[in-house]
């Protein structure tokens, strides 16, 4: 119920709305007096958005599972929101919430657990919170890096390039 302007109006359905648009999926309204099914089985012709899943694999080609609502969902395209990488069509990766393109190993942006899982002139460090290969800062970049806290947590810097070393410039307290 919703009270506007003391009159009250029911809106049975909102919610349904409400995560069909976090899930980018078409939402109508149920039909009055229309029984929504409660024990919905995906057929192998005919997937659809209502499916219930508990895997992948029970959703079918085209298809994942959303495995927070328990519903087959379609892949999704480069720049649309998703939560891990089998929500995304073959190529793309799911990082920071969104399809991207899928980097190479070793390479700069791709995912990470190590240094050396990156290659040379590169550290493995969050950005946003997913691990990834970044380059190693040049003479002259900025170097700071925060105490701790949310900043320290979710994006870090690598540290300076071979031979180099962060210290606090004299003349402009510039850091190298």
């Amino acid at each position: 119920h919703i009270c506007l302007a003391a009159v009250c109006l029911t809106l049975p359905s909102v919610r349904g709305h409400i995560w069909a648009w976090m899930l980018s999926i078409p939402y109508s309204p149920p039909q009055e007096g229309a029984l929504v099914p409660q024990d919905t089985t995906p057929s192998s012709s005919a997937k659809s958005s209502t499916a219930v899943c508990d895997h992948d694999r029970t959703c079918g080609r085209g298809f994942s599972c959303d495995r927070h609502f328990g519903l087959c969902v379609p892949l999704k395209h480069a720049g649309q929101y998703c939560r891990r990488d089998a929500q995304c069509l073959r190529g793309l990766s799911c990082m920071f919430g969104k399809c991207h393109r899928s980097v190479p190993e070793g390479q700069e942006g791709a995912r990470c657990k190590l240094d050396r899982d990156c290659g040379s002139s590169m550290c493995c460090a969050r950005h946003h919170g997913e691990s990834i290969c970044k380059r190693r800062l040049p003479l002259g970049a900025s170097c700071f890096v925060p105490d701790g806290g949310l900043a320290f947590s979710i994006n870090q810097i690598c540290p300076c390039d071979e031979g180099l070393l962060c210290r606090q410039a004299a003349a402009n307290a510039r850091r190298e």
